[in-house]
């Protein structure tokens, strides 16, 4: 997969108060296609996996060959097997297919992408790699107050900011190289035009027209280490700089200019990269259980049941329930949310017909008992033919009104 000359994702930091304001807007600006779309995350991690390798045996070799590196490649090669291992964890969290399950943009830069993906990318990009606990349950909160994320979504939320985080690893390591291969030549030149320089004197204006007609990038890794080989090497050697000079002064630029700006971006990568390889260690030690049900919509409508029980169960019962509104709202046509207040009216409803204490008052009923086809009636839901053989095949998990956890169908890496 080729890849346009992506920048870091560095956009302005936001504290917690202002990704919470860019979450209302972004929800605002999304625009969501119907239908599947093609698969780009497993290709687009495979090609972000070949950049890191290619750059990793970039600057192994300019070690091996005693040659100085930035702060930024010292990073990248020091957690190199973190990288290795996370790209892995990545590729087994993202079985086939399982972008297509998830509603993708029509528009922008994420177009053709699943729009969870691009609230990862925005994350990263406004905490430079940097995921904050606070503010991502903040920015997605105030996201949902204008489109909630379906149950599915919120579960691709961890593997969409691994998946973030390694491409903007990519983004900056693509810059590293680019820069490696400036910084070479720069290295060549500067052996060329000192030998010249120490055997020759005489002919280092020919040195000089020769670099001259090939046609040097005026980049800033080039111009900066050239200047740092040369200068303060006598004055033969002050006459290519002052060339370099001349060629720049055609832009208003000069070699003090391009070093100070090298300088900043070489410190604004190292700050990109060690913030993502922090974060990708972090991502494993958050609760993303408790992270889901916090913002899940379904949840808090759940949690109105007139019953009283969901509230009280443990994780695993309260996350089927949650699995059978997603199963009922993909035939439905209804929102997982619609689906959920329906299930809480017809508890509702059976608890005026028979009192608070019946099974019926009791969300449960609708969801994983005999009251099923009720919920989907009132949802104008379709069965599909496996769960209709499901049914039929076994009882209710219901005994003595408690429901018993079964393990989710759904296959969920991030449970």
């Amino acid at each position: 997969m080729p890849f346009d000359d992506e920048p870091p994702l560095r956009a302005e930091l936001f504290s917690a108060d202002q990704m919470e304001q860019h979450g209302v807007r972004l929800a605002s600006a999304h625009r969501v296609r119907s239908g599947r779309v093609p698969d780009q995350l497993l290709s687009r991690l495979s090609a972000n996996e070949g950049v890191l390798l290619a750059t990793s045996r970039r600057l192994t070799s300019a070690v091996a060959a005693s040659d100085q590196i930035t702060p930024a490649g010292e990073w990248l090669l020091d957690n190199f097997h973190l990288l290795e291992e996370q790209i892995r964890t990545a590729r087994g969290h993202l079985p086939k297919g399982y972008s297509r399950e998830l509603p993708a943009l029509t528009e922008g830069a994420s177009a053709g992408l699943p729009r969870v993906y691009d609230i990862a990318l925005e994350t990263i990009a406004h905490g430079d790699g940097r995921v904050d606990p606070d503010g991502l349950s903040r920015f997605v909160a105030a996201y949902q107050t204008v489109t909630p994320l379906r149950l599915g979504e919120l579960w691709a939320i961890p593997i969409m900011l691994r998946l973030a985080l390694i491409e903007n690893l990519r983004r900056v390591a693509m810059r590293i190289a680019a820069d490696r291969k400036d910084l070479d030549l720069a290295v060549a030149w500067a052996r060329k035009l000192t030998e010249i320089a120490h055997r020759d004197p005489k002919n280092l204006i020919l040195m000089i027209a020769d670099m001259a007609r090939s046609d040097p990038p005026m980049t800033t890794p080039f111009v900066s280490e050239l200047a740092r080989r040369l200068q303060g090497h006598g004055p033969a050697l002050a006459m290519p700089l002052t060339w370099i000079e001349q060629q720049l002064a055609e832009s208003g630029l000069s070699i003090e200019q391009l070093v100070r700006s090298g300088n900043q971006q070489q410190a604004a990568d190292q700050v990109s990269i060690s913030n993502s390889i922090g974060s990708l260690r972090n991502l494993a030690t958050m609760d993303w259980r408790a992270f889901v049900e916090a913002m899940s919509v379904v949840d808090q409508t759940l949690r109105s049941d007139p019953g009283a029980a969901y509230a009280g169960m443990d994780f695993a019962s309260r996350d089927r329930y949650r699995h059978i509104v997603e199963e009922v709202a993909k035939t439905s046509g209804l929102s997982e949310e619609a689906v959920a207040s329906r299930a809480i009216e017809l508890a509702r409803a059976g608890a005026a017909r028979r009192g608070g204490n019946d099974r019926r008052a009791h969300v449960g009923f609708y969801l994983v008992d005999r009251g099923l086809p009720d919920l989907e009636r009132a949802s104008g839901a379709r069965l599909r033919p496996a769960a209709a053989l499901r049914r039929a095949a076994s009882s209710s998990p219901l005994r003595n009104g408690i429901p018993l956890p079964r393990t989710s169908r759904n296959h969920r890496c991030f449970r």
